[in-house]
């Protein structure tokens, strides 16, 4: 494939909701195994800032704490700020200190916890239940 794996999710990233599944689904039929690698790249941990902050909270509120925590461990300072500035003060102290409690994780679990979170992100999104913003025209919000 010219360009390879990473340029289709870069063109999938621009594109709706809809046509994206239709060119996983083909895909999918041609090569599994490349439409499977092109899903595990096309919504990271780090693309929760993405998400308008109604989608982050009704994330927050689908997703296990001990896998937040977990995730947010080795995630970047603007993916925490995100994070926190959509939970209550209190929470958010709270999830800071189970942070603080874990002491030092592997970045495997840590991996393991953001793909968890990132499973929730693209059902919820599936389901049309939030909205992840992709770059293009029509996801301008009026």
């Amino acid at each position: 494939m010219a360009g390879g794996v990473n340029a289709l999710v870069e063109l999938l990233r621009k594109v709706d909701l809809a046509t994206e599944r239709v060119i996983l689904e083909g895909l999918e039929r041609i090569d599994p195994q490349t439409a499977n690698e092109v899903r595990k790249r096309m919504f990271v941990f780090e693309n929760i800032t993405l998400l308008d902050n109604r989608s982050t909270q009704r994330v927050l509120r689908e997703v296990d704490s001990k896998d937040l925590g977990l995730a947010l461990k080795g995630a970047t300072a603007e993916v925490r700020q995100r994070v926190m500035s959509n939970v209550s003060e209190r929470a958010a102290k709270m999830l800071e200190d189970d942070i603080a409690a874990l002491g030092p994780v592997r970045v495997a679990q840590v991996e393991e916890a953001q793909s968890r979170i990132v499973a929730v992100i693209r059902r919820l999104e599936e389901a049309e239940e939030i909205f992840v913003m992709r770059g293009g025209e029509e996801d301008i919000l009026v």
